[in-house]
């Protein structure tokens, strides 16, 4: 399976040890990048446009533009990089005001490491539904929504499981006539077969599918797996 796409991402902040912090945090989640890093506003409009982030991670309170005025301006100019607000800002209408104009999270500092964690793994997951073109059930739609956020969220799955992954699994399961390998579940998804018997040994646990060992006429038998109907 190819390496999963890195996040190109611009810090926009304008305390310099604020962004030594931040830095440190972002490129401690695995698949994220800082390639760059602006001090204000105005500067961080000009990097958008030259460098085409795929996230910002942007503060409010800046000299020359404010973070208000900097978001704005990228939906004004039509930029496609999303943003995730991480800042000292806690009055409710500057956060609904940025949360109106498309930013993906907000964070309110002093925040925890596992917080940035929280939103950037949040945001990949995002990233990855909706990277491919065709169509999402409604299904797989919440799962990317409101993830970490419903009842069944990620933290009730075991380390390292994504309710997207498995609602994905899960409704490729659902189409199956036949008993499927977890090679053949993988390579439908387009992840590694040892990650798919992951979440099918999960899948199974819950009693949401069986194992239906399938034995050939040479070599070790075949765990296939089939929905529990």
């Amino acid at each position: 399976m190819a390496n999963k796409e890195e996040i190109r991402v611009l810090l926009i902040e304008d305390d310099p040890m604020v962004q030594e912090v931040n830095k440190e945090f972002i490129t401690s989640v695995e698949g994220f990048k800082i390639i760059a890093v602006a001090g204000n506003g105005e500067e961080g409009i000009s990097l958008v446009k030259k460098l085409n982030p795929d996230l910002v991670i942007l503060d409010i309170f800046m000299p020359k533009k404010d973070g208000i005025q900097t978001l704005q301006e990228f939906r004004k100019q039509k930029l496609d990089s999303d943003v995730i607000v991480v800042s000292a800002a806690k009055e409710k209408e500057t956060i609904k005001l940025m949360l109106q104009n498309g930013a993906r999270d907000y964070i309110i500092k002093p925040f925890k490491l596992n917080r940035i964690q929280q939103a950037l793994e949040k945001y990949r997951h995002y990233r990855e539904g909706l990277k491919e073109s065709g169509t999402i059930s409604q299904e797989q739609l919440d799962a990317l929504i409101y993830a970490r956020q419903a009842n069944k969220s990620e933290n009730d799955l075991p380390k390292g499981l994504n309710e997207f992954t498995l609602s994905e699994i899960t409704a490729f399961m659902q189409k199956q006539d036949e008993p499927r390998s977890a090679e053949e579940v993988a390579n439908s998804i387009g992840i590694a077969r040892v990650t798919a018997r992951r979440y099918l040994d999960y899948l199974e646990k819950r009693g949401a599918i069986r194992l239906d060992v399938q034995y050939g006429g040479v070599g070790r038998p075949v765990n296939r797996y089939v929905l529990n109907k």
